[in-house]
């Protein structure tokens, strides 16, 4: 079992000891990613260099732990969906092969 699949493992797991899987819905967990990035992104409000990096992996924690149980929720492969996005993406944002200019210019 790789990394992933025991830490996907584990959060099912710790929802099921719990019995928190029937609040577990897409929109609740759609909710709840939102919400824990806005308290990731408090911590950068005031500030660009003077947040406490522990409080700030802590916050990222919590809006990976839900992306993760939302994907799961919905039956689908982080990595695979992952992957697929970045296939979008290069094709939507190519290497520039002009110079500095044609990578800033939109």
């Amino acid at each position: 079992m790789n990394k992933h699949d025991e830490t996907l493992a584990q959060l099912r797991e710790f929802v099921a000891e719990r019995d928190w899987a029937r609040f577990h819905t897409p929109a609740s967990l759609a909710k709840s990613i939102s919400i824990e990035a806005a308290e990731l992104l408090e911590h950068f409000q005031w500030t660009e260099d003077g947040a406490d990096m522990a409080e700030v992996q802590d916050e990222l924690a919590d809006v990976l732990t839900y992306a993760f149980m939302f994907a799961d929720q919905m039956g689908w492969d982080v990595d695979e969906i992952i992957q697929a996005k970045l296939v979008k993406t290069r094709v939507k944002h190519p290497v520039p092969t002009g110079g500095d200019e044609e990578a800033t210019s939109s």
